[in-house]
């Protein structure tokens, strides 16, 4: 019988390493569509430019399916509630790419319905530039998305996340004890964010 060379049977890793390379390898993206980056992305999901060969074409439209939001467009002010209620749905881990101008921040439009930037309310780990970027700019994106899930360890993404449930909690304390709307509700906390000199709600 052969003898076993112990070095081709073992080997040796962090747990940190072995998850993050699970993860990097196997997302699932969740558009948020909402405008013209959009058709860009679509054009990225198709056979010429092919995100599987990332591990990311499982594409689903329920947040309980996906880990990865692409925000594509426009956000008003009125759909940021509805953008925070989506992420909070998301299976966990999560990620945020936020692509192109309009959504990074408020792109041309500044004015008081668009909200001027979606890190202000949700966790944005990746920025696209471009108006709208080309597919080779988000691939790159999700490129770069996939280096910072395989630097980060475990318990750093669970403590981001749990900093965003904490500021949804406060949002549907402070919506009942006010009786606001969800608008309201997120233009309040803003507000109030911007008086402590803090950029964002979570």
């Amino acid at each position: 019988m052969a003898e076993l060379d112990i070095n081709d049977a073992v080997l040796t890793t962090r747990l940190d390493a072995v998850v993050n390379w699970g993860r990097k390898n196997s997302l699932w993206p969740m558009p948020f569509g909402v405008a013209c980056c959009a058709i860009e992305f679509m054009s990225m999901m198709s056979s010429k430019y092919d995100l599987s060969r990332f591990g990311a074409e499982a594409m689903r439209f329920s947040p309980r399916q996906s880990d990865m939001m692409l925000v594509l467009g426009t956000i008003t002010n009125k759909m940021a509630p509805v953008l925070r209620t989506i992420y909070a749905q998301m299976a966990e881990p999560k990620w945020v790419i936020s692509v192109g101008v309009c959504a990074s921040s408020g792109g041309m439009y500044r004015t008081y319905a668009t909200l001027q930037g979606i890190d202000r309310i949700i966790p944005v780990d990746v920025y696209v530039p471009g108006c709208p970027p080309r597919p080779e700019s988000i691939i790159y994106g999700v490129m770069k998305l996939q280096e910072q899930i395989e630097k980060e360890s475990l318990s750093m993404r669970k403590d981001h996340i749990a900093r965003f449930y904490e500021s949804l909690e406060r949002q549907d304390a402070l919506q009942a004890q006010k009786g606001l709307t969800g608008q309201q509700t997120i233009r309040e906390m803003l507000m109030d964010a911007g008086e402590r000199g803090v950029g964002t709600i979570f």
